[in-house]
């Protein structure tokens, strides 16, 4: 899939997203019924927001892209047709929907949620978006380049590319995120080196990591949804974002994301001591 033919599923996808905002916004700040997807005493919720959003998007992606696959936190998986020519579905291609990343802030009133949707093809992160309806902002990535939009201004974004690790800006959802705790020890390790250290922001940080006011998003225990529609977005940017292997975080996990190469390799450095 070339660049032309990413953006011309971006600009489609954009008008998906910006009508799925609006039934987000509908319960946005409003008394909502929150149900926890989880039967322990871990705190894992979900709101009709969450569920209506991604049937719509799963709706109009099926109708526009037929033969594509998609992948999201609230309907799971849906595979691409196969072409029986060739045993493949769709060249690879699907879409990967998080409906609403940030429900605890949804739930809480803060408008660092965000509709995450990002294109793959043949099992890499070609596309992305990350819309946040309250603010009037979207975001997007090719992986190439990356740009926002506010309330019909169009804006390219770049993200810090003299960020040091010392003058750094670190942020991190919640601490309750890394499962383990030498991943734990790892990112304190970070945060005591750096300049600024923050709690919150869930997806809205790496936009503005990509933006150049963040420098570094270090976050554990994510699911693909979770990071994969902001790759190409950080990586269109300027930015670099892996898992602590260094690899492209497909799949999750525990995952840095810096403004430039050197500082990310300054923060893998520290968290593998």
């Amino acid at each position: 899939m070339d660049i032309l033919e990413v953006k011309e599923h971006l600009l489609h996808a954009t008008q998906v997203v910006a009508q799925a905002g609006e039934i987000a916004l509908r319960y946005f700040r409003r008394p909502i019924l929150v149900e926890n997807k989880q039967a322990g005493a871990d705190f894992d919720p979900v709101t009709l927001a969450d569920r209506e959003v991604e049937a719509f998007i799963r709706q109009q992606l099926a109708r526009a892209y037929p033969d594509y696959g998609i992948s999201g936190e609230e309907g799971g998986e849906t595979p691409p047709k196969k072409d029986e020519r060739i045993g493949a579905g769709a060249g690879g291609r699907r879409w990967v929907i998080d409906p609403i990343d940030g429900t605890r802030a949804f739930i809480s009133g803060v408008p660092t949620w965000g509709i995450l949707l990002g294109l793959v093809d043949n099992d890499r992160a070609v596309g992305g978006i990350m819309h946040q309806p309250y603010l009037g902002e979207s975001f997007f990535g090719t992986g190439q380049e990356a740009w926002m939009t506010h309330r019909g201004d169009h804006v390219p974004l770049r993200s810090h590319q003299n960020a040091t690790l010392d003058q750094a800006r670190l942020y991190c959802t919640h601490p309750d995120m890394f499962s383990r705790n030498e991943d734990l020890d790892a990112f304190r390790r970070v945060a005591d080196a750096v300049r600024l250290m923050r709690y919150g922001g869930d997806c809205y940080s790496y936009c503005l990591l990509a933006m150049g006011h963040i420098d570094l998003v270090i976050e554990g225990s994510l699911q693909p949804y979770d990071i994969l529609p902001l790759i190409p977005i950080i990586e269109g940017s300027g930015g670099v974002v892996t898992d602590i292997e260094g690899n492209c975080p497909m799949e999750g996990g525990l995952v840095i994301a810096a403004a430039n190469k050197s500082l990310h390799q300054q923060a893998i450095d520290l968290m593998r001591q």
